[in-house]
Formats: structure tokens, sequence, C-alpha cells
């Protein structure tokens, strides 16, 4: 019998993903909502909306009674839990067959058995799939973690047995860090998914994490749609996505789509589901790592290379229908990339930022002048809230192109045509990524963040190219500024203002000495010490946050914001702050003094917005470097606060349960 009503167990963007697809197919759709969502995108666009709680999703989106109570209040006939919460918990599938509403998703048995990581491990291993060594029996105490790691092997990886998401994982280098890894692995898997249950595996150097994506009925079918790169990762959490791999041969992609399929069958699966496997891309092996019983956040690429929508495909799986196509059927065609926006501040650490988007403008879907395309699956809007309570991600960008320097390309352009403001995010450093050489030629390991940026991001600093291009923009705009307020003037007798030629541009400690022409549709910028001269053409008014330029006939897609008597402009993941000046007042501004800030050396400032879970230090204790000072929770992830140096603490200023802003006091030393 068809479906004829869905109700999402979740919320943002992979609930309006769902309905989006309902919608195509004609289902009316449910949304639950906590407090919190109250006004969010996924209950705007969903046919009906039921209140299920508070905020914290332990009250809310997790609570199963609430979400049958939902059903029964709406009469949907169907559920589909997206990813996360719900999503895999074998009790919520159990809950919903005794209640004779259809789930969305794969049979209970294979939900429990893949659902433990453990368990899971051992099936693969009967199946044929190859594993990575490691101990598959849980681990009761911090001292038992040690040993094991010990006889293991370091560095070794300590994980959930529940969950997903970079939840509950964390990688150990030696004693100290497998026994304090351990604890915080412990804390985050219980609140994320009610299941402390840790297990340790050998973790391997110069992994690719690659998985496959797999799509079975009930009649014993079963296919793989390729495979997904997510060796881009920060935290264990996946940060950039592609389809196909740029490292996988057409006999690994068989010989890993067989094994997943083999794994698939050997738990009687249907509907959509990933097998993630450990590639080491020295020796060209894989391993097993988990089943996903789920969607995953990063499917959009899967369906931009194949052309197939999993979500109605999972429904139509649901409904009891047959799958529609054989393996042999399954193409790839071109190359898709996903860019996960984040609502963390990459130039704090890539901390998390809570607040309202007073601006938030994705770049235009569809097809493209070039022939890419743009997607953007997004769960919120211009003026609504990032609440501290859920995933700090605000969209998925993903972008297609015939090759995988085209996605690529596409991906800049549309991450430069993204606005946002009002809170922090990763726009930035996404465009970074895109723009660095190892990424470009597919040299990646899930160890790529941590070595392209040892030192956090600071932002990238502009090559003598990017240089001269931005100082011409900022000139461009500093004449711009000039004309209107010459105009402006000039309506008030006698008083209008000449607009100068020559100008000092600044950018950071670099100096360019600059002239401007006004040609017949562009300015022409020319540079006193290259000799060289660029032109550009576009315009920006003031209360713009984005303009467009073509540099030399380039478009870039640039963000501007005027801080003070100075113009900020962020492209291509370069941040720089440019000020325009005549020369003589270039020549005096040398020799004004330099405004330090603060010293906060001796204070623990609050890093982000969130609640102190535990201080381990008191008044008067002397601390050693790379002790734990105190750990705070925000957006379900557990940061462990260390001491940079040995000091006596002299004031507490917090305590567990507090709820901080972010630079809150919540420690002074001597």
């Amino acid at each position: 019998m068809p479906i004829q009503k869905i109700l999402i167990a979740n919320r943002g963007e992979i609930a309006c993903r769902v309905i989006r697809t309902a919608k195509k197919m004609g289902i009316k759709t449910v949304a639950v909502y906590s407090d919190a969502d109250a006004n969010a995108a996924h209950v705007r666009e969903a046919d009906e909306a039921v209140h299920i709680g508070p905020a914290p999703s332990s009250q809310s989106y997790i609570v199963i009674d609430k979400i049958l109570d939902a059903i029964r209040k709406t009469g949907a006939d169907a559920v589909h839990p997206g990813y996360g919460f719900l999503s895999e918990n074998p009790l919520f599938a159990e809950a919903l067959e005794k209640a004779g509403v259809t789930f969305i998703g794969p049979p209970v048995g294979a939900i429990q058995a893949m659902g433990d990581k453990i368990t899971s491990k051992k099936i693969a291993a009967e199946a044929g799939v190859s594993t990575v060594p490691g101990h598959m029996g849980l681990i009761e105490d911090a001292d038992e973690a040690v040993r094991i790691s010990a006889s293991i092997g370091y560095p070794v990886m300590i994980k959930a047995s529940a969950g997903g998401g970079g939840k509950g994982m964390r990688i150990a280098w030696n004693d100290a860090e497998a026994r304090e890894g351990f604890q915080s692995s412990k804390n985050e898997a219980k609140s994320s998914f009610g299941d402390d249950r840790i297990f340790i595996e050998k973790f391997v150097t110069e992994p690719r994490h690659i998985e496959i994506q797999v799509l079975g009925d009930r009649y014993g079918n079963c296919l793989y749609l390729g495979e997904r790169e997510c060796s881009i990762q920060r935290r264990n959490q996946k940060v950039i996505e592609e389809a196909p791999s740029p490292f996988l041969t057409p006999e690994t992609r068989r010989a890993m789509g067989e094994q997943a399929v083999a794994l698939a069958k050997a738990v009687g699966y249907h509907s959509a589901g990933t097998v993630e496997f450990i590639v080491d891309g020295k020796a060209n092996k894989f391993y097993f790592l988990e089943m996903n019983t789920r969607l995953q956040v990063e499917h959009p690429v899967t369906e931009l290379v194949t052309g197939i929508d999993l979500v109605e495909q999972m429904i139509r799986v649901a409904s009891g229908e047959k799958l529609a196509l054989t393996q042999d059927e399954v193409k790839l065609n071109g190359w898709a990339i996903e860019s996960r926006l984040y609502a963390e501040d990459p130039f704090r650490n890539f901390l998390p930022s809570i607040g309202r988007l007073t601006r938030y403008r994705p770049p235009v879907e569809g097809k493209q002048a070039d022939g890419s395309v743009v997607r953007n699956d997004t769960g919120v809007y211009e003026g609504g809230e990032i609440s501290m309570y859920y995933d700090p991600m605000i969209a998925k960008l993903c972008t297609w192109g015939q090759t995988r320097d085209m996605a690529i390309d596409a991906m800049a352009a549309a991450l430069n045509d993204f606005e946002v403001e009002g809170i922090g995010h990763n726009l930035p450093f996404l465009s970074a990524v895109m723009g660095q050489d190892r990424f470009r030629s597919g040299k990646l390991t899930t160890a790529y963040i941590a070595e392209e940026f040892p030192d956090g991001f600071s932002g990238v600093a502009p090559d003598a190219a990017s240089s001269q291009q931005l100082a011409a923009i900022a000139a461009v705009i500093h004449a711009q500024i000039q004309g209107r307020a010459a105009q402006i003037s000039g309506t008030i007798g006698n008083h209008a203002r000449v607009v100068g030629k020559d100008w000092v541009v600044q950018l950071g400690d670099t100096r360019h000495a600059v002239t401007l022409t006004a040609g017949a549709d562009a300015q022409v910028v020319a540079f006193a010490q290259s000799g060289e001269a660029v032109t550009v053409a576009g315009s920006w008014h003031p209360g713009q946050t984005h303009a467009h330029f073509l540099v030399n006939g380039q478009k870039l897609g640039v963000k501007v914001n005027l801080v003070g008597s100075a113009i900020r402009l962020r492209c291509n993941g370069m941040d720089v702050s440019a000020r325009v000046r005549s020369p003589r007042v270039a020549e005096l501004a040398k020799l004004m003094p330099v405004k330090l800030p603060p010293d906060t050396s001796k204070m623990l400032l609050c890093p982000m917005p969130g609640v102190i879970t535990g201080v381990a230090v008191k008044v008067g204790e002397t601390v050693e470097a790379g002790q734990t000072l105190a750990t705070v929770e925000a957006m379900k992830m557990e940061n462990v606060l260390k001491a940079e140096r040995k000091g006596v603490v002299k004031r507490v200023a917090a305590s567990a349960g507090q709820s901080l802003a972010v630079d809150e006091l919540i420690m002074e030393f001597e």
C-alpha cells in the first residue's frame, strides 16, 4: 500500500531534504519541533507540525514516546528518521513496527547488528569483509583501556560502540592520552547516544576514509552506488566529501562494493545504507570501519553522480517496491563535491558560534553557465537562529562538474558567492582548501587538516598576484565611496569634493602605490612598484556585504565590510584589511602608535558559548602544562581545556552547570 503521510523524526536540513522529495512524490509531511525550533525552516515547509518538548534533544527529538504521540495526533503512516537522533535506534524501529507504522529504513535486526560496532565487526569478518585489528570486547575502565591500547600498539582509536558523526571518538598516541580519551569518549557517547560502551582498534596512519553507498529492497536485491571520499575531517567529523574518490581504481571500487553488498546481505539489509572503510593509502588496502544503517549526511554527492534520488528510493523500498535498476545500470557520471557549512569560527580554532543569521544568501542553485551544477541543502533562513543545542551544520553546499577540476572550480566560485553574516562560520576555511594544490591533486588523508593547518587557521596569506587583485578592488571601492561622498556634499552649494587618483593601499604590511584611471566600463588600477595594471569592473555600495567584480576578466565574489576606516575583504579563503590613503596621509600613518590588545595571558576564558560540565582544579592549586582545567560542552561536543604552562590558580569564576558566553572568565592565575 502506498505511503500517504510521512512524519520526519528529525530537524534542520535533513528534514527539509526529506520534505522536498515527499512533495515531489505527492506525499504529505509532518514535522516535529522542540521549543528552540518553533520557527525553524522544516516546520514552515511541512504540511503539519507537532511540538514535542524542550530544546535539549534528550527531552524532545530522541524521546520515542513523544514521536509516537505525534504520529497518533497526525495519522502519519510512515516515519523517516533522517540521520542522528533516533535513526539508528532499534527500539524506535521496534516501537513503530508494533504501532503498525512503516519505518523508512532497514529492518530492526540489521540496525541492531550494525549499530553495535563490536558485533558489526564480527559479522563483517564472517562475511569475508576485511576488518581493522583491535579489541572486540567492551572495556570497563580507563586502566583496562590503557592496557589494551598498549597491547594493540599506539596509535589507537578509542570509539563509542553506538552512534557516529565523530561523537565519542579519540585518537591516543600514548598511555596518558588513552586514559583521558577513554573517559571523554565515554562521556560524549553517553550524552549523545545514551550508550557509553567503548571499544579500541588500531589507528591506521595515512588513512583515507572512503565509504560505499548501498541500496537494497525487501526481495534480496542489493546494489552499490559507487563510493564517497570523506577524508577531509576535523575532530573525526567530515567537512568536505566527494564522489567518486580520486584514489580508487575501478578494480578496488568493485572489490569494496562487492564486500559492502555481501555485508548488507548478511544482515538482510534493505533501504539505503553506507559501509565505511578505512583505506591504507600506502599499502592500498581497505578495512571495514562500520556500517551506517541510515541516510548519510553526504548522500547528495552520490545523487549528483548517479542521478538517483536516495530518499525516493528509501520511500519506494519501504512501500514494498522492488528496485527498478540492476548493478550494471548504475553509472557514475562526472564529479561532485560537498562542503559542509558549519557555525564554527575557523579563526578561533573552529569553536562553535551561535546567534542570529542577520544575512543568509546561498549561491543560485541549478545549472550554471559553464555547465556545472550547484545544490544547497539547508535548514536555515535569513533571520533564523543558530542554537547551541544541536549540530552546528548550517548547510551542505554541493557542486557537480564533468571533471574533478571543474567541480572544484565550481565549488570555489559558489563559496565566494555564499553570504553569511551574524555568526562565525567556516566559509573562509572551505575556500582555502579548494585553493590548495594538495587538495586539487587528490593527496588526501584523514590527517589533512592537522597537517595543512598545524597552527590553526588564520586565513590565506595572499600571494603577489592576489595581493594586487585585492588592492585593486580596495582602491576601486574607495573611489566609489569618495565619489558618492562628493555627489552628496556637492548638492550642498560649494561643498563638492575632488576625488583623488593617486593612493596608497595597505594590505597588512604590504603597501601598494596605485593610480586609478576611469575607463568606459571599468577602472584601471596601475601599480607604481611593478608597473603592472589591473582592470576592475563592478561596484559596491554601503550596506552591501557581498559584491562581484571582474578583475582582468576573472569573476571574483568578495565579502566586503567597512571596519572604521578600513575595508575588510574576504575572497578565496583570504581575509585582509585594506586601508586606502593619500600618499601624504600614508606617510604620516607610519608615525602613529599601535594599539595593543589587552593582556589575557593569566586568564582562562570560555572559548565558545556552552555549559561548563566540570572544573578540575581549585583556588591555590599549582597546575602543570597540559593539565586539564575544565570541560565545556557545546553543540553535543565535549571540549577539554588544558593549561598552556605551569601556574597557580588565583580565582575560579565558573562552576559545573553554568552557561557561559564566548570569552567569559572561567578562572584566573597568579
